[in-house]
């Protein structure tokens, strides 16, 4: 029998329903149209609940970017990470990328993203955090594309760091087109071509076989 939860544990789950809530309800209207009373509804809670939480909707934002960083980090520790070689872990990500792409469109476009658009300059504490997520995705990134540089491409003159700006100034401007035609497949396609395009600077995978070791 499933033991009864403890009031600690009821908290826990009321601000993890409102971070939840937050995340995708900011998604779809924006940081300035989402209310207080919509993210309440969205999380079935009453404002109290709200309140005896986050101080404002700018404290809820910030800590739903840090919970939208900490989704992000254990998504992409999915089974690509563990290729042996980085182009390959480089593809893979791209490949979870796309799948995610059979939801709605709130639901696989960025919080960070969407959030900074709007609030780079009326928000500088939200800006904030947004960029330091998106720098530390980055980071994480550069790390596959330095190692899959250093494997295929050493002499190439470019740096990686810019290789990883540039694959999610790709994937970001491909969600503000999905949003604007609202249509998932211009993501889809984008993506494709920028995994045509990580082949052309590191080559492609060998093709697997039936006696190819997996990892």
């Amino acid at each position: 029998m499933t033991p009864p939860k403890t009031a600690s544990s009821r908290t826990e789950a009321t601000r993890a329903r409102l971070l939840e809530a937050a995340r995708d309800v900011i998604r779809a209207k924006g940081y300035a149209a989402t209310t207080v009373d919509d993210i309440c509804a969205a999380a079935g809670v009453t404002k109290g609940a709200f309140f005896h939480h986050f101080p404002s909707k700018e404290r809820l934002g910030l800590d739903a970017i840090e919970a939208f960083n900490d989704m992000a980090s254990r998504l992409f520790a999915a089974p690509f990470a563990a290729l042996p070689d980085p182009r390959d872990r480089l593809l893979g990500y791209l490949d979870v990328r796309i799948a995610l792409l059979n939801r709605e469109i709130p639901l696989f476009t960025c919080l960070l993203g969407t959030l900074v658009q709007e609030i780079h300059a009326t928000h500088p504490a939200l800006r904030d955090a947004c960029e330091a997520g998106m720098a530390s995705h980055i980071a994480a990134l550069t790390r596959d594309i330095a190692a899959a540089k250093a494997l295929h491409a050493p002499d190439a003159a470019w740096s990686a760091e810019s290789l990883g700006y540039f694959m999610q100034s790709v994937l970001q401007g491909a969600f503000i087109f999905a949003k604007a035609k609202q249509d998932a497949a211009v993501v889809a396609e984008s993506l494709t071509h920028l995994k045509l395009y990580l082949v052309s600077l590191f080559g492609a995978p060998a093709p697997e076989t039936k006696d190819t070791p997996r990892p």
